[in-house]
């Protein structure tokens, strides 16, 4: 009976899957930061993309890239050159907190960011979120990237509207057991994305 079950919420996670990976071939923006796997840039983007609009980073991103194109030229840079290149980003203690990061990971770590999610939430100015984006983003790791638009779209394919509860399997949030097998990276089903899509 249990085998059953699995079978048949596998199945569920693969069509709903390939229903977001449709969305996202028809939906998707072609945005700098979403063409590089280097973790740095994918950094930079998510300390950006922090309670800021899409299309603001946009114009901001290149020009930032540009002017510190990796960690250890961040690293080196003064602080007033860091505030001035986030200028008309707002909430400039992201650029503070990135100014921070990239000395620490310079002075203590050899200049390379890790990889693991723990490690990476030790780091200023990283939360849960911005770790597992890095570390899955930048260097394709099997940990979610779970962030307030995530949720969102599992509490509109998994809530009950007619109920108004969430769906249950077994005792437990459908929402979570979609995360790991229909969206997570490294899912128990395949993995749920390829970078070549």
């Amino acid at each position: 009976m249990g085998r059953k079950r699995k079978g048949r919420a596998g199945e569920q996670g693969v069509r709903f899957r390939r229903k977001l990976l449709a969305w996202w071939a028809r939906a998707a923006r072609d945005l700098p930061w979403r063409r590089t796997r280097d973790p740095y840039r994918v950094l930079v983007s998510e300390f950006m993309l922090q309670q800021t609009q899409v299309s603001r980073v946009a114009e901001y991103y290149p020009r930032f890239i540009e002017q510190f194109p990796d960690l250890g030229a961040l690293a080196r840079a003064r602080p007033r050159a860091v505030r001035e290149a986030w200028d008309g980003l707002g909430y400039y203690a992201r650029a503070s907190n990135l100014h921070a990061l990239a000395r620490v990971v310079s002075k203590d770590l050899g200049g390379t960011l890790p990889d693991h999610p723990d490690e990476l939430i030790k780091l200023p100015g990283i939360g849960p979120y911005t770790a597992g984006a890095v570390a899955s983003f930048g260097y394709e790791k099997p940990v979610p990237a779970d962030d307030a638009n995530v949720n969102r779209v599992l509490r509109r394919v998994f809530f009950d509207r007619a109920t108004g509860n969430v769906q249950r399997r077994s005792g437990s949030w459908h929402g979570r057991w979609y995360r790991k097998t229909a969206i997570e990276p490294g899912s128990s089903i395949r993995p749920s994305w390829s970078w070549e899509r």
